[in-house]
C-alpha cells in the first residue's frame, strides 16, 4: 500500500504540485506503507509512527515483518532516518536485506520495549547505522 492509497483528505491529488508532499506528509497516510530493501525485497509495512511528544520529531517507524495474516509477525522499531521515501514507487526503502532484518532486535505486539530508554535507543540506532541525536527529549528525562 502507498501513501496515495491512504490519502482520505486528497492532499496528494493536486494536479499542479501544490500539495504538501513529499517534503511534508500526513502521518496517517504513512501507516500501512510498504517498506522494501535496496535490493527490491519486500520487508513489510509501517504499522505505527512513534513521535517524541516534547520535540514533535518522528523517532521510529514500527515495521511489521513476517508472519501470515497478522499471526506470528514480528515488529521492529526502525529509526526514522534509516528510511528513505521512494516517490517513484510510492514506498519506503530501508538499507538492510531480509536476512539482517530477521536478525534485528524486534518485539511482539504484546511486549513493546521502552523506546525512551537510552540503552535500548542506542542499540537500535547502532544496528541500523544511524545516529541518536543527544538533543532528543528522551535524554532529558521525558
Amino acid at each position: 500500500m502507498s501513501y496515495q492509497d491512504n490519502d482520505t483528505l486528497g492532499m496528494y491529488n493536486s494536479n499542479n504540485g501544490s500539495g504538501p508532499g513529499p517534503q511534508l506528509m500526513g502521518a496517517d497516510t504513512l501507516i500501512g506503507n510498504d517498506v522494501y530493501s535496496q535490493n527490491d525485497e519486500d520487508l513489510g509495512e509501517i504499522k505505527e509512527i512513534m513521535l517524541d511528544t516534547a520535540t514533535g520529531k518522528v523517532c521510529y517507524a514500527v515495521l511489521s515483518y513476517g508472519g501470515f495474516l497478522g499471526m506470528g509477525e514480528k515488529l521492529f522499531a526502525v529509526p526514522w532516518q534509516a528510511l528513505t521515501l521512494d516517490t517513484e514507487n510510492e514506498r519506503f526503502v530501508l538499507n538492510v536485506d531480509s536476512a539482517k532484518l530477521d536478525s534485528a532486535p524486534g518485539f511482539d505486539k504484546d511486549n513493546w520495549p521502552n523506546m525512551a530508554d537510552e540503552t535500548w535507543a542506542n542499540s537500535i540506532h547502532s544496528y541500523y547505522g544511524t545516529q541518536l541525536k543527544r538533543t532528543d527529549s528522551m535524554h532529558s528525562g521525558m
